[in-house]
């Protein structure tokens, strides 16, 4: 076997494998007794007729897809490992045969996706929006204050018209243009005003109804509705009120957050409130400083991104969308019958946002090989202690537990830490006045 590489179109490497005639030999063999006993001809049993007879019952080629696959996944494997100091396959080749004779052999070429070389105008010197979060003691007021619901009263409401915050048990029957439309139309149904979770309108014009009291309300599909035929289509629904609850909450004592909140006083219970916020919020700016930071380098690099690796980030992306359905009770398949949407179009939604998560790794892989970005061992050392200690165990416990997998998120972790720790030292960062 020998083959030659050459650059393609759009990052991709075109492989030419040349195999001599014994080895496709070997391979047609091989594909012969692999799938023999597929095969019926007259005069044998099913599985038991030569090679030959085989051949000129079904034509020559009868076996050559499956000796293409074995030869092709024998070697193709070892040549991708040969190259990985060349290039990186990020997906499936796209394989053609290009001859075939019994005297020569066979040859092949695959086309095979490759990471692109990514082009950055610059990562340093630039000017950068930074995000800062601030915690006030409003933020600590219904921090504190969500404990409550837990401990809240339902009760009924007779003396008063409904509003938000209140649980109104309802009919309602929805109608465009005078024809009913499906999932429109329920009867005592519970719906929290001011929840947002019906389209906007609805939920405002129900607030100021009182028990018993029946009216139509007209509200307007958003454009992007999921439903394809309701999208900005503008629609009646005829309400019945019969009841309305809410919830009465207990006051925020000394008494209230020892028996529930692992604290002595209100005080200490809202100091463990900040704590927690605070941590939030330092989270939230680093995130949206780094993910600033990134945005802006990648605006000014260029890249031809193969589409296997979009295909690949999209996968990803609606798998995670699947298991965020999961949780809510739901499958893909009835979510895209109930968007009248194909699988087609819901993954199109995601290909902008692939795109540029594709970019950003690009970039983070570029900066982080040309200024040499490494997690050297004291770091991976460090961080095992600190891991060790979150969870009340020395080093040297932690490090028993720890797999070759988890190392490398470490060592991962480590160096896109001092990537952005080398980015915000090297650019200038402001903070935006519309910060909070």
């Amino acid at each position: 076997m020998n083959y030659t590489t050459a650059p393609a179109e759009k990052s991709t490497v075109k492989v030419t494998i040349t195999y001599s005639k014994e080895e496709w030999d070997d391979a047609v063999n091989k594909a012969y007794a692999r799938t023999r006993g597929k095969y019926s001809v007259p005069g044998f049993r099913k599985g038991k007729a030569p090679k030959p007879v085989l051949e000129n019952f079904y034509g020559k080629g009868v076996f050559f897809d499956e000796a293409f696959n074995i030869i092709f996944s024998s070697t193709y494997p070892g040549i991708i490992e040969k190259e990985k100091e060349n290039f990186t396959a990020v997906g499936d080749p796209s394989l053609s045969v290009e001859e075939i004779s019994e005297e020569k052999g066979v040859t092949l070429t695959a086309v095979v996706p490759v990471k692109p070389d990514v082009e950055i105008s610059a990562y340093k010197g630039l000017k950068i929006r930074s995000y800062e979060y601030n915690v006030t003691d409003e933020d600590v007021d219904k921090e504190a204050a969500k404990i409550l619901q837990s401990k809240a009263e339902t009760v009924d409401v007779t003396d008063r018209p409904c509003k938000s915050g209140d649980t109104v048990k309802i009919d309602f029957s929805g109608s465009v243009d005078g024809v009913k439309f499906p999932g429109g139309t329920a009867e005592d149904y519970d719906l929290e005003l001011g929840s947002g979770a019906f389209i906007p309108g609805f939920e405002e014009q129900v607030e100021g109804m009182s028990i018993g009291e029946e009216k139509d309300i007209t509200v307007k599909f958003p454009e992007d509705y999921q439903a394809n035929d309701l999208k900005g289509k503008e629609a009646v629904f005829a309400i019945k009120l019969h009841g309305i609850k809410t919830r009465v909450l207990p006051e925020l004592t000394d008494e209230f957050v020892k028996a529930n909140g692992g604290c002595e006083t209100v005080e200490e219970y809202k100091a463990k409130c900040r704590e927690r916020l605070e941590r939030q919020a330092a989270t939230r700016s680093l995130n949206e400083t780094e993910n600033s930071i990134l945005k802006a380098i990648c605006a000014t690099a260029k890249a031809e991104i193969p589409d296997a690796m979009i295909e690949q980030e999209i996968d990803k992306m609606v798998q995670d969308f699947s298991y965020r359905l999961m949780y809510q009770g739901l499958k893909l398949e009835d979510y895209l019958k109930y968007t009248g949407a194909t699988m087609e179009q819901f993954r199109s939604q995601f290909r902008g946002s692939a795109t540029e998560r594709v970019m950003s790794t690009l970039v983070i892989d570029k900066i982080v090989r040309t200024e040499n970005i490494k997690a050297e061992e004291a770091d991976v050392e460090a961080k095992i202690a600190e891991q060790a200690q979150s969870v009340g165990k020395t080093a040297e416990e932690y490090k028993k537990n720890i797999d070759p997998r988890q190392r490398e998120y470490i060592e991962s972790d480590i160096v896109v830490t001092k990537l952005f720790d080398f980015l915000k030292a090297n650019n200038e960062l402001y903070t935006g006045e519309e910060n909070k």
